[in-house]
């Protein structure tokens, strides 16, 4: 009888796809980063707990191995122990892709013989990079020497490797979906604040491209969190600096050009703020009712006439 973590080869979603799992030295921070055509792969291949590490499940994937790789983890087993315990108890494990990395860097990677061409692995300190059912048997290779050329955040870096695999021909059967997710290196003990990444592209004709512009857009809005957080502390210099990165970031984006404003006008800079102001009424005429909302929670400070002239 197969031990509990074993999926039957029937109830195992596909997988075949490119993955990369890494730390970062400097913050401390994990993250897993995938590809593959299949639907919806950020559901299936990424785990990741702050304070614990990654794992990317694929090819005939055992979800499983997500799950149990972090317990194993969180309770001091090192990835190679806790890779060959679970392929170890697999009736699958010849068609099964897994990878694991601790919050320490240590990483393990394993490919089951049965896995379809070209599959394989390379795994070294800080980084596993793992592919299977690839157009090239240079794919993995070609992600690790990204990753460790690029520069940058982590999920810049892994998204680096991502785009290496796809330079090299990817997926033989093309692309449909991605994922990035990233977490911290040590638990603040509080969930929400652990995942600091978490990005999914179900299904599109270019998901790393649509990956890379969503990366984008997290990043502007880290901006705008920041700004916020000044503006709710009373520090409008600081908000302003925060809305003005995230509107370099997103020239196009209303809600950026209306937070951006708001912190121009919060620092008696009101005839800088009109044009901005006006972009975001232009894009969706409801962000004129937020002035007056704003105005009576004291978030935005503008005298009564200059309120009229910017709605009228």
């Amino acid at each position: 009888m197969a031990a509990p973590s074993s999926a039957p080869l029937r109830d195992s979603p596909f997988a075949h796809t490119y993955s990369i799992i890494a730390r970062d030295r400097t913050t401390g921070e994990i993250g897993v980063a995938v590809q593959s055509h299949w639907f919806a792969v950020g559901t299936v291949v990424p785990w990741a707990q702050a304070g614990v590490g990654a794992v990317a499940t694929q090819a005939l994937t055992n979800p499983a191995f997500g799950h149990k790789g972090l317990e194993l983890m969180s309770k001091g087993v090192p990835p190679r122990e806790a890779v060959e315990r679970m392929v170890g108890e697999d009736e699958g494990r010849e068609h099964r892709q897994l990878a694991l990395i601790d919050a320490k860097g240590d990483s393990y990677a394993y490919t089951g013989k049965r896995c379809v061409a070209c599959a394989g692995h390379a795994s070294e300190r800080d980084l596993s990079v793992q592919a299977n059912m690839m157009l090239r048997a240079t794919v993995w290779d070609a992600m690790a020497s990204a990753f460790r050329r690029a520069e940058g955040p982590l999920a810049e870096r892994m998204l680096a490797a991502l785009e290496a695999a796809e330079g090299e021909g990817g997926d033989a059967r093309g692309r449909q979906s991605a994922a990035l997710v990233v977490v911290r290196g040590e638990s603040t003990g509080k969930v929400w604040k652990d995942r600091s990444i978490d990005l999914r592209v179900d299904d599109h004709p270019e998901p790393l491209q649509e990956l890379r512009r969503l990366l984008g857009v997290h990043r502007a809005y880290e901006s705008m969190d920041a700004g916020d957080a000044a503006m709710g502390a009373g520090r409008m210099e600081e908000a302003l600096h925060h809305y003005s990165k995230a509107e370099a970031m997103l020239p196009g984006n209303a809600e950026v050009a209306f937070w951006h404003a708001v912190g121009l006008a919060n620092i008696d800079r009101f005839e800088e703020a009109v044009p901005l102001f006006r972009r975001a009424f232009e894009a969706e005429p409801n962000w004129k009712v937020m002035v007056p909302r704003l105005r009576t929670v004291g978030m935005l400070r503008m005298g009564e006439g200059e309120a009229s002239r910017l709605l009228q």
